[in-house]
């Protein structure tokens, strides 16, 4: 569901609800409730083994929660399915790109699998912003660590989602790469676009309304 001029300015875009996640045996979080509206950012945050990453997969739809809800627009993102999946933009922390193909390849088959399609030359454009000038067409395993997640994060200068998802998107950046990806993300969220994302980075330089949720390690039951 599209938002309307009314829900941008008045009404949380998205809801989380009693929100609760388990592995095997153990409860990763539970009882979250929070909401988001539009051109606000929020960081999630919590030790290793808290379940942040599970949580932004479970945000973005690929999880489904042991008990909660969680709504967009108003309406549950189990029953918007495919309609919500193209509102959401969610980027983990592996590349998670095929490295066989090129830079080129990759972006343009993402963006296939988003819902759109971008021509070559916008591909060759987008990398290029992307400082990956040079190596466009290079087969993506003999890039460096830095240059893999470039290419993953080369969505977000083509994507038309207004909810992004990101999993530690400055990992193994170089201090100009995450200059650039800091700027990408705050004109997102200045244009009214929605952020949920874990970093160690100084996130008051996306937004002045960040919103900060803490997850602690839980035991086994």
């Amino acid at each position: 569901m599209t938002p309307t001029a009314e829900t941008r300015d008045s009404e949380p875009l998205f809801e989380a609800h009693a929100l609760e996640c388990t592995r095997d045996d153990r409860v990763l979080f539970s009882d979250l409730d929070f909401t988001l509206k539009s051109g606000q950012a929020m960081l999630i945050e919590g030790p290793n083994g808290s379940g942040k990453t599970t949580l932004l997969r479970t945000l973005c739809g690929l999880i489904s929660p042991s008990n909660g809800e969680i709504h967009w627009c108003g309406e549950s993102i189990r029953s918007l399915a495919e309609e919500y999946t193209r509102e959401v933009t969610y980027i983990g922390h592996h590349a998670g790109i095929k490295e066989d193909l090129t830079g080129i390849e990759n972006l343009r088959i993402s963006c296939v699998l988003d819902g759109f399609e971008i021509s070559e030359k916008q591909a060759w454009d987008t990398l290029e912003k992307m400082g990956l000038a040079g190596h466009e067409d290079l087969p993506t395993k003999v890039l460096s660590a830095g240059q893999k997640r470039r290419v993953a994060l080369a969505r977000l200068l083509v994507t038309e989602a207004k909810l992004w998802i990101l999993d530690e998107p400055f990992t193994a950046l170089d201090k100009a790469a995450v200059a650039f990806l800091l700027d990408v993300i705050r004109k997102h969220v200045d244009g009214g676009g929605i952020v949920m994302l874990t970093t160690h980075q100084d996130v008051e330089m996306i937004s002045d309304d960040v919103k900060r949720l803490l997850l602690k390690k839980r035991g086994r039951n």
